[in-house]
Order: C-alpha cells, then sequence, then structure tokens
C-alpha cells in the first residue's frame, strides 16, 4: 500500500489486526503460541504509539504506518526476533518515544488493541488473517502477493481492487501458496 500512496491517489490510515487476539483459545502447538505471545506484544507496542499519536496531537494512523514499517524492516528484512532491543530500535527509527516499548508485557493499551481488532473483524468477518484493507465502503482479506509489487505494478494491483470492490457479492480470489513470503 506505501507503494500504491506513491502512484495513486490514496491515503493510507492503518490499524491494528493482532492475530493473537484473532487466534485466542485455538492455538495447537508451542511453537505458534510463541508466535502469538510475539504479535500479542508487537500489537501492544504500536497500540501504545497510536495513544500516544492521540496525545499528542498527531495523527495515530500515520505512526502506526512509521511504527509498522519500522518493526517490518527489522523483522523480515533483518530476521530479528522480537523483543525489547527491536521495540526501541524501531521506536527510534519511527522517531517515537523508547519507552513504548514498555507496552509489550503490558495490558495498560489491551481497549486500544482490541478496538482497533474489533473494527477489522466487524469489517471482514473472523475467519481472514492480515493484511485487511478497506476501500469504497468495502473491506477484504488481502491482497497476498509476494514479492509485493512496486511502482506502477503496485497502483494496478490497486486498480484491479477497486474494481473488484465495486461488483455487488464479490468476497474473495484465493489460491494455495507455492512459496514463502518474500521481503527482498
Amino acid at each position: 500500500m506505501m507503494e500504491v500512496e506513491q502512484v495513486r491517489p490514496v491515503r493510507i490510515r492503518w490499524h491494528i489486526m493482532c492475530l493473537a487476539i484473532l487466534n485466542a483459545g485455538n492455538v495447537k502447538t508451542d511453537r505458534y503460541q510463541k508466535l502469538m505471545d510475539q504479535s500479542l506484544g508487537v500489537g501492544r507496542v504500536v497500540a501504545a504509539a497510536a495513544r500516544y499519536g492521540g496525545q499528542v496531537g498527531a495523527d495515530p494512523h500515520q505512526i502506526q504506518g512509521r511504527l509498522y514499517s519500522e518493526l517490518g524492516r527489522i523483522f523480515h528484512l533483518q530476521e530479528r526476533p522480537y523483543d525489547d532491543d527491536v521495540f526501541r530500535e524501531a521506536l527510534r527509527g519511527a522517531q517515537l518515544p523508547e519507552d513504548l516499548a514498555e507496552a509489550a508485557e503490558s495490558a495498560d493499551v489491551e481497549s486500544v488493541l482490541q478496538a482497533s481488532h474489533d473494527d477489522g473483524m466487524r469489517r471482514v468477518g473472523l475467519k481472514v488473517g492480515t493484511p485487511i484493507i478497506s476501500v469504497s465502503g468495502n473491506s477484504f482479506f488481502g491482497p497476498v502477493v509476494t514479492p509485493a509489487p512496486a511502482g506502477e505494478k503496485a497502483g494496478r494491483l490497486w486498480d484491479g481492487v477497486l474494481l473488484v470492490s465495486e461488483t455487488d457479492g464479490f468476497f474473495e480470489l484465493k489460491r494455495t501458496r507455492t512459496r514463502k513470503p518474500k521481503f527482498r
């Protein structure tokens, strides 16, 4: 979407969708539970950043976008696990106070996290994952694309999303993934 924003008249409004909340009570393995615990920590830090943005008169959605970008850069490109150091580095990179990292282990922002998550789920239903996009009053899970297109290719994909979003009763296009996500 950040690529689309460069080539189409689109303004991204970031929200939190937390897989830990979505999958609560349905985790089958210890490995996946660990990932869900990390997801909850990430969600809490992003929620704390959004709340901070609102307190200082900044756009919480833009703050979330900056922080998501930094977290993704560190986690996906550098392949470092989420921990306090990563949270602090990402917060610095997003020009936010490092002490917001403490939210990862605190339920203090749970209501902010839950409200954002619930908003997305109300839009698309519970049988989806992330990302969720909303356009023209319609919301969808996806698109999931790897590698993510850049420039005008991203714009053309967006044009297709707009087209299907205008089709009454359109719900889903899907096929089995044949490769892992590619972030480089």
